[in-house]
């Protein structure tokens, strides 16, 4: 057990090492969570190994940094004289320091044990309440499923001494497995409003007279500068119809050949695996470039990439998640990069 004790210290403490210290958002749904257990009961009880058990609890998260969780725990040895058992029920509070991909966290626990001795036949017990406190780590594998392990350190009061101790310490390493009930909610998607920059074309120069064929005068440039923001409905990659200003960019992209390397970039907020945003993301910059593609335009002059959650326009802090959604609004959208088009005019 001590070697287990000091593995499980050294991959807590590397894991927290790495974690991103900070809190983002976080699925409020209950998750149930069965688990395996080793641990090392006090040798004032008599039992000169280490025992195994099982336990199940429930758990919740219920704010950025905390989870709560609560459950039994059973452990005993096997094939030996005397034999040990233990059974806790109690309730520990999970200081999160990431809600990452992976989480570590602090825990501190209270509850009841009952702890008996079996010597052939002759049974003592007792139940006492008792403190907890350790550390651990959860690691997310999809939506719904995580692996979460941790160690701690139960300290029981014996009131009673039915046992001829007047305290004990249990060293606990457990492994579970915990399943949420309810998957994240899909984020509702509202596009920001859509503005178009005025194109202001200089004013007329005044009348000078033609010089001499020999000395024709210098040319003058006129410049554009086009932008367009275009709406999708929610958690799609199919555009909205019509669509006039993509329309008009078309067609000022389709009389001014030279312009090429036009980029659209598709954004997403952070709600979401950071897998299906990068999707969401890549789908919607393809459906724009494709839709400017029907319009006539060479595909080879226009580059479209999705970069998911990547430079977000706000970032908020909002708990609740609908005013979470409604506060990222303007984190989702398609970029179509301005297009600087320079017109030579004799």
């Amino acid at each position: 057990m001590k070697h287990l004790t000091h593995i499980a210290l050294a991959v807590t403490v590397l894991t927290c090492g790495f974690a991103q210290a900070q809190m983002t958002d976080f699925n409020p749904s209950w998750y149930i969570s069965p688990s395996v257990n080793v641990s090392q009961p006090d040798n004032q009880m008599g039992a000169d190994r280490n025992t195994n058990g099982i336990g199940l609890r429930m758990g919740k998260p219920i704010s950025p940094a905390w989870d709560i969780q609560f459950g039994l725990t059973g452990t005993r040895t096997s094939d030996t004289i005397p034999r040990y058992r233990q059974t806790t029920f109690g309730i520990d509070g999970l200081y999160m320091l990431s809600r990452g991909n992976v989480r570590p966290f602090l825990l501190l626990g209270t509850g009841v044990q009952y702890d008996e001795i079996d010597w052939q036949g002759a049974s003592t017990n007792q139940t006492s309440p008792f403190l907890g406190a350790g550390v651990g780590v959860q690691v997310g594998l999809s939506d719904q499923w995580a692996l979460q392990a941790d160690l701690r350190r139960n300290h029981g009061f014996r009131e009673g001494n039915n046992l001829g101790v007047d305290s004990s310490n249990s060293n606990y390493f457990t492994v579970s497995l915990n399943y949420t009930f309810d998957k994240p909610a899909a984020p509702r998607y509202v596009a920001p409003p859509v503005t178009m920059p005025v194109v202001t074309a200089p004013a007329p120069a005044p009348y000078v007279a033609p010089p001499p064929p020999a000395a024709p005068p210098p040319p003058r440039f006129e410049r554009y500068t086009l932008s367009a923001t275009e709406l999708f409905a929610f958690d799609s990659s199919v555009l909205r119809m019509p669509q006039p200003k993509l329309d008009e960019m078309a067609s000022a992209l389709a009389a001014n050949r030279d312009v090429s390397n036009v980029t659209i970039t598709g954004y997403t907020d952070r709600l979401g695996s950071n897998k299906y945003n990068q999707s969401l993301s890549e789908r919607r910059a393809m459906s724009v470039k494709s839709y400017l593609v029907s319009k006539g335009l060479d595909s080879s002059r226009l580059n479209a990439v999705g970069k998911g959650e990547a430079d977000p326009v706000v970032v908020c802090k909002e708990t609740k998640r609908a005013a979470l959604i409604e506060c990222l609004e303007p984190n989702r959208r398609v970029v179509i990069d301005q297009v600087t088009v320079q017109r030579r005019v004799p």
